[in-house]
């Protein structure tokens, strides 16, 4: 069996770091990966992919990663069910990251590799974060406007 995505596109917002019950780092992002073509009034289309990343790689996002940032990124598509708090069954397709890139230039990513004046972005403890429940990571639709 193969079960390999490989994405490229910008950052939709900053991610978000969260901890699990048992202290492991998650980061949450989306991508907007373009499709490659224009609609029928001349604008880009994208698609908006939900990407988790898990310990080091989260840290890594949390810390570096900015949204309208491009980047690539390699891993596994998932998809889980859960019951909404309305009580409807969904179903969520992500991408689970086993590696992040930066893409462009420097100039491109200036913001990210050089860290701002204090310092990288780090927070107080990461809320907790529990697989499958909730509307945590309900199906993302438009974010609005193209980052690219």
């Amino acid at each position: 069996m193969l079960n390999v995505c490989a994405l490229q596109g910008r950052l939709a917002r900053d991610p978000e770091l969260r901890q699990t019950n048992t202290g492991k780092q998650v980061a949450t992002f989306t991508l907007a990966v373009d499709r490659g073509r224009r609609d029928a009034n001349g604008q880009s289309q994208a698609d908006w992919i939900p990407v988790i990343a898990w310990e080091r790689d989260a840290e890594f996002a949390y810390k570096w990663l900015t949204k309208g940032q491009m980047v690539a990124v390699d891993g596994r598509l998932q998809s889980r069910t859960y019951t909404a708090r309305d009580g409807t069954s969904r179903t969520v397709l992500e991408v689970v990251a086993n590696n992040i890139n930066f893409c462009g230039s420097k100039a491109d990513n200036a913001g990210a590799l050089s860290a701002p004046a204090e310092g990288p972005r780090v927070g107080a403890p990461a809320p907790e974060y529990s697989r499958g429940q909730g509307d945590d990571f309900a199906m993302i639709e438009d974010e609005g406007d193209l980052p690219f």
